[in-house]
């Protein structure tokens, strides 16, 4: 059974920092490309930070928003990865989701974890 599993939500004021997790089990880590969208009450899921599959090679993804405050990484030896995000603000408020996906043979392979909540006060 495919679980990603995220943990390390929570509220802090604006200017503090949280840093979700997400630890995957269930799939071959590897094959993926792993990120973090979120969804903030009646917008849109919106996609945050991603991993390239060789989390070794360092390639990443970051929304505009967020780039210079938040930092995505891997830990294949724990089939893990991290979301380290600083200097929060107000709009930073959402659930966060894990995400996995790899296309294969003409078709699209995505997970979802079940979400963590991040609220940020002024």
């Amino acid at each position: 059974e495919v679980q990603l599993v995220e943990s390390g939500g929570g509220s802090v004021q604006a200017g503090g920092s949280l840093r979700l997790s997400c630890a995957a089990s269930g799939f071959i880590f590897g094959e993926y490309a792993i990120g973090w969208f979120r969804q903030a009450p009646g917008k849109e899921r919106e996609g945050v930070a991603c991993i390239g599959i060789n989390i070794n090679a360092g390639i990443t993804y970051y929304e505009d928003s967020v780039k210079g405050r938040f930092a995505i990484s891997g830990d294949n030896a724990r089939n893990s990865i991290y979301l380290q995000m600083n200097n929060l603000k107000p709009d930073d408020t959402a659930v966060y989701y894990c995400h996995a996906y790899k296309r294969a043979w003409g078709k699209d392979y995505n997970y979802w974890g079940q979400g963590t909540q991040v609220t940020v006060s002024s």
